[in-house]
């Protein structure tokens, strides 16, 4: 287990935010769910080849708060439910917030692995299992710790009509990428699980090595 005294270090990254827009939606239909009536949408970067997908529910608009979520792919925990992190259940609450609520947003950012690939983050792993924690595994490999950017994300929520949010996040550079592009934070809501056995050393290191707000892990 990783101590209190342990040193935290932070990884800061310069958020993209362009005066031009640069998303365009490009479909939005409608999406039952077992949470609910959602409507999702799908965007395109106007910069990039980079796809996002926009599940939402309820009137968005600039005068009421609405609980939303950038939410970051992650193919083994969403998907195949794997245990190893709390990407799943995060995605999972969020929608049921969302769905409690009567609005909100979840916006799905299709950079697997912060940003490695799928393949990658399977050799991360592999890497894991032998001993590496998530940073060391992404060294190991000659690859950045954390490759994600949230403006587009952003932007995303802001063409949907919101100003004001309630954001369901623990990520302090989520957070700031919500603030600097403008969007005014009336709440954070944590998305926070006890942790587990296959959890307790992942959790720990967003704690105290990335900064993550995770008030369960000691």
């Amino acid at each position: 287990m990783i101590k209190e005294t342990t040193k935290v270090t932070t990884y800061k990254f310069t958020h993209f935010y362009p005066e031009s827009k640069t998303v365009e939606k490009v479909a939005d239909a409608r999406l039952p769910t077992e949470f609910g009536e959602f409507r999702i949408a799908g965007y395109k970067s106007l910069i990039s080849d980079e796809e996002f997908v926009c599940v939402y529910k309820g009137d968005l608009n600039e005068n009421v708060a609405a609980p939303v979520r950038i939410h970051s792919q992650c193919l083994t925990g969403d998907v195949f439910h794997s245990t190893k992190c709390d990407c799943g259940p995060q995605l999972q609450h969020a929608m049921e917030t969302i769905a409690k609520e009567g609005r909100g947003a979840v916006v799905y950012q299709h950079q697997e692995g912060r940003g490695i690939g799928i393949l990658n983050k399977i050799k991360a792993y592999a890497l894991q299992d032998e001993g590496a924690d998530t940073i060391e595994a992404n060294e190991r490999l000659g690859l950045e710790v954390d490759l994600r950017e949230y403006g587009q994300c952003v932007e995303i929520l802001k063409d949907l009509g919101l100003k004001r949010v309630k954001f369901m996040s623990n990520n302090p550079e989520k957070i700031q990428a919500i603030k600097d592009g403008g969007l005014e934070i009336i709440e954070r809501v944590p998305i926070e699980f006890e942790p587990s056995e296959d959890t307790e050393n992942y959790l720990s290191v967003k704690k105290f090595q990335m900064g993550h707000i995770l008030n369960l892990v000691s």
